[in-house]
């Protein structure tokens, strides 16, 4: 379906094909294609580099701003930011920090509201360890009410940059990043702030 109706674009728009322009259905395509090249939009974020920076993971709004026990992987209280990313967001993550991946933890849960609390505990999530240049960091994507395909291109062992592609959560859903609270990364966002996803610095270390 994607195919045609991005077929069917091409051909009405660049091409004048006057029987997919005419046609009922081809301006159904052609809206589809369009939605689709928008929701799967991966631009590339200036920013900040260096392991100073704790760049967002995400695109969309900040929800969070908690300190909170994280068993998983960084295995001490940490900073938890977590990034609400509405249907219009670019919904493509990318990691935070230079580092090692260290975990990848799948877990198939519910499909509770993505800025819920309980969201954390309960949704379909993919837990990303890295050992970053200023310790443990912990990237969780999260899916949402809408979102059921989270898609995560990390490998244990591998090296990874800051700012990469680390993977995507499809439709309305939320990504946390966790920070050791020894560590003593300084926040830079609160509850409310909009950030671009490998452009917008969430914590700094001293």
């Amino acid at each position: 379906m994607i195919g045609r109706a991005t077929a069917c674009a091409r051909r009405s728009v660049v091409l004048k094909d006057n029987d997919c322009r005419a046609h009922p259905s081809g301006w159904d395509q052609r809206i589809l294609a369009v939605w689709v090249v928008v929701f799967f939009r991966d631009p590339l974020r200036a920013g900040p580099r260096g392991e100073r920076y704790v760049l967002a993971a995400a695109e969309g709004h900040v929800v969070h701003v908690i300190e909170t026990e994280e068993p998983m992987y960084v295995k001490e209280r940490a900073v938890r930011i977590s990034i609400f990313l509405s249907v219009f967001d670019v919904h493509v993550n990318r990691y935070p920090v230079d580092g090692t991946v260290e975990l990848v933890n799948y877990n198939r849960g519910k499909f509770l509201h993505a800025a819920d609390e309980k969201a954390s505990l309960d949704n379909e999530q993919s837990s990303i360890g890295l050992r970053g240049p200023r310790g443990r960091v912990l990237v969780r994507q999260i899916a949402g009410l809408i979102a059921r395909r989270i898609v995560t291109d990390a490998k244990p062992g591998a090296r990874v940059t800051q700012g990469d592609r680390l993977g995507l959560i499809r439709f309305g859903s939320r990504t946390d990043v966790f920070l050791p609270v020894s560590a003593h990364p300084v926040v830079k966002v609160k509850p409310g702030d909009r950030v671009r996803v490998g452009g917008t610095v969430l914590a700094e270390y001293a």
